[in-house]
């Protein structure tokens, strides 16, 4: 009986500590609410404790709440956080009266009580928070964070207390439930040191959680609506109706909260960070764009985001910057905080939207290659350096390839003696020659700051009136001269971004096809505006070659006919260079895409870098079968 007992009890905790949060407080609270026995308040304690406990839990170092804690001299508050030692086998802790709460306190009110009142309190305002400096107070269903400069975090399970008693005896959207946890979670990460990328990514996500729920609840703002159209016309594509409206979202507040990321690293810190001036630190019309629509009451106002970009900022304000920049490589920061950030944001989108960064190894060695190709040749004596080399990288996501590129540019003015001159001449090419386009804004904002920073340590810094010419574009439409564009009433920023793009489409002689394009189609978007770019590729493949069944819908089939169309047709010379998978290279589908490129090259390399390893092809060391696209510590890779 006793070892049926003991394993019980241990199947049972394990169950506790598997539910979410939410479920786990309501449960208990309903179950009290339901006996009709216990009083207003502390019949409730265990279920705080033991919501604060599961969450407390997933931490490390973990977190305890302990009920009525000794180490207080202003009155014992209802509960208190503390760090938990961790002891080694074979010790024992020992008593120790009198220690202080290193997370804060919390203070239980009823369901009943006015949540104001309760803060605006003696015991909360005049006892708790001066002695311990951070308290967590709330009355059931409506939750505050307050330490010495006022309301840091606020959360309310519903709108009012009827509709709190409904939730906790009924259906709980599952929205709800990830958000409370990660709710709870800040509150008792709140006081901790703030240093690690994963730890400061897993806040400014949650916050951006909150923010899209929101957006969900408010998505008739009419807003809204104009804003997609706009970006719609911008990219010349169309949101669809079934993915279309949460890409569209996610995309918004994507930019708005990794925005102020970058933002906060490039700012210069000898005077206060400010959100509201973070398009100013990373020189991005579209940004100012999105921030100004955040602000104006007629706009976006409405949606209550302010809030939360308050939040997050003060959250960053607590970072040591030292520690965060030292736990990798500063150049590398906002690029590769950017899978994390979206693995807690929506991992579901992540995978969908292909979010995989190309290792550093294999993005300066295939710059390399094109600038001896350019030598060697074509002709161009000074490579990528030349100022007639026009490079594009057209889906350049977070901008390894343009920074690489530039970086390759600097190394060769650098050998030629330029002094001074050669940091001019590398901005030259930053704003004008060396191209990007992305159609996903949050990406498009981290190869600025790229870019940003790699002049700045050039000595050429951007001024406030310039940028790079890395433009917000749908890279597989608009480049026929007859192609009618549709006009964006108000939004010059989006209008300025579309004319720019279309102009390097249009008129300039790319002589560099650069990247990793994605490999499948993005969730949401509706691809039939640019189904002409791959027509090419599949005409005679049943007429002539016998091939009946065929699929060509991988985005990167589609890049490549556009670059083979640019360098092969319109410059007439020049190099593509891209990351693929290999299925093209065999696959019947692909027989007319492989007949149209040996008729449009003269030269053509291919290097297989092993990208789908599995445990039964191992590495050169006879060891791993890790794969060369993986970051370690970082990122699996894209497979």
């Amino acid at each position: 009986g006793k070892v049926l007992w003991n394993r019980y009890c241990c199947d049972y905790d394990r169950l506790m500590a598997a539910r979410e949060p939410l479920d786990l407080f309501l449960d208990a609270v309903g179950q009290v609410r339901g006996i009709a026995a216990g009083t207003p308040e502390t019949s409730y304690y265990p279920a705080i404790s033991a919501t604060l406990n599961a969450v407390g839990d997933t931490l490390a170092p973990k977190v305890l709440c302990l009920h009525h804690p000794s180490g207080t001299r202003s009155g014992i508050p209802d509960f208190g956080l503390f760090e938990r030692t961790t002891f080694r086998k074979g010790e024992a802790p020992e008593w120790r009266g009198g220690i202080a709460p290193e997370r804060g306190v919390v203070e239980v009110k009823g369901a009943g009580h006015d949540i104001a009142k309760l803060l605006a309190s003696d015991q909360v305002r005049q006892k708790y928070l001066p002695e311990h400096g951070l308290v967590l107070a709330t009355n059931l269903w409506q939750w505050r964070l307050l330490d010495a400069g006022g309301l840091r975090e606020s959360f309310d399970l519903a709108e009012d207390e009827a509709g709190f008693w409904r939730l906790a005896h009924g259906p709980r959207p599952q929205a709800l439930r990830k958000r409370f946890a990660d709710f709870l979670q800040r509150c008792l990460l709140w006081r901790a040191p703030l240093a690690r990328p994963k730890d400061v990514a897993f806040f400014l996500a949650s916050y951006a959680r909150d923010a899209m729920a929101l957006m969900e609840e408010r998505a008739s703002l009419p807003a809204l609506a104009t804003l997609r159209g706009a970006l719609e016309k911008s990219l010349g594509i169309a949101f669809d109706a079934r993915d279309g409206e949460r890409l569209f979202r996610s995309t918004l507040v994507q930019t708005l909260f990794y925005g102020l990321f970058s933002a906060w690293a490039a700012h210069d810190h000898r005077r206060p960070f400010d959100w509201r001036a973070a398009d100013y630190d990373l020189h991005l019309p579209v940004v100012r764009l999105l921030y100004n629509q955040v602000r104006a009451p007629q706009a976006l106002r409405p949606l209550g985001f302010e809030p939360l970009l308050d939040a997050a900022t003060a959250t960053l304000a607590r970072v040591d910057r030292d520690a965060f920049f030292r736990a990798f490589d500063a150049a590398h920061a906002v690029q590769y905080f950017y899978e994390p950030f979206l693995e807690f944001f929506d991992p579901d989108l992540r995978k969908q939207l292909g979010v995989w960064y190309t290792p550093p190894e294999i993005v300066d060695y295939m710059v390399e290659r094109v600038d001896r190709v350019l030598r060697e040749e074509l002709g161009r004596a000074d490579g990528l350096a030349d100022p007639d080399v026009w490079v594009l990288d057209p889906c350049c996501g977070t901008g390894s390839y343009v920074v690489q590129v530039l970086r390759r540019i600097g190394a060769t003015l650098a050998a030629k003696g330029l002094g001074d001159l050669a940091a001019e001449r590398l901005k030259d090419a930053a704003r004008s020659r060396i191209v990007g386009f992305e159609i996903m804004t949050a990406p498009l904002i981290i190869a600025h700051w790229q870019v940003g920073q790699l002049l700045k340590e050039a000595g050429a810094a951007l001024a406030e009136d310039e940028r790079a010419a890395i433009y917000l574009t749908n890279a597989l439409t608009g480049w026929s001269h007859n192609a009618p564009q549709p006009a964006i009433q108000g939004f010059d920023e989006l209008l300025k971004e579309r004319t720019e793009a279309d102009a390097v489409k249009r008129t300039r002689r790319i002589l560099v096809v650069i990247g990793n394009p994605p490999y499948n189609a993005f969730a949401g978007v509706d691809p039939e505006g640019d189904d002409a770019a791959v027509a090419g590729y599949k005409a005679g493949l049943r007429e002539i070659w016998g091939v009946k069944k065929f699929n060509l819908d991988d985005l990167f089939v589609r890049f490549f006919r556009v670059a083979e169309q640019r360098i092969a047709q319109a410059t007439g010379e020049g190099i593509v260079c891209f990351i693929t998978n290999y299925s093209w290279l065999s696959m019947p589908s692909f027989t007319v895409m492989r007949q149209s490129l040996i008729e449009s090259f003269d030269r053509g390399w291919f290097e297989n870098m092993h990208g789908d390893r599995q445990i039964t092809e191992y590495g050169p060391d006879g060891r791993t079968s890790e794969t060369v696209f993986s970051i370690p510590g970082m990122s699996v890779g894209i497979r």
